[in-house]
């Protein structure tokens, strides 16, 4: 397993975890992610919170980042809120990492202050071996 400085990443996606109101109905930034891929680039996401559940969590922001440079392979992903907390993945997000690439069930997750855990671990009976 390839060593990651999940110290860096979590600078970095504290960095971007910024709540802020874009408008009356839209909040974003209460959670910052920073996803670190095979050839060692670093893509970035803020959530985005919206009146009518049309938002999306922070590691979603960050693999499209990632998607749109023409990447998919995770090696490790963190996300952060604004008070500085590491904050597990939720299913969909988990779900949504995993089908990016075959390989990614192996990257690398914080889900808790020096906890680090697998997708695979996160998602032990995955559908698509059924």
């Amino acid at each position: 397993m390839q060593t990651v400085d999940f110290d860096k990443l979590y600078e970095m996606a504290l960095g971007v975890a910024k709540p802020r109101t874009l408008s009356p109905h839209t909040e974003v930034g209460a959670v910052g992610a920073a996803l670190l891929t095979d050839s060692g680039a670093i893509y970035l996401g803020a959530n985005i919170d919206t009146a009518c559940s049309m938002g999306f969590c922070a590691e979603h922001a960050a693999a499209a980042a990632m998607v749109t440079a023409g990447e998919n392979h995770i090696v490790a992903v963190i996300a952060v809120n604004h008070s500085g907390a590491v904050v597990p993945p939720c299913g969909r997000c988990r779900q949504f990492l995993a089908q990016l690439g075959p390989e990614n069930s192996k990257a690398q997750v914080m889900v808790a202050k020096d906890k680090v855990m697998t997708l695979e671990e996160l998602l032990p009976f995955d559908w698509r071996e059924a």
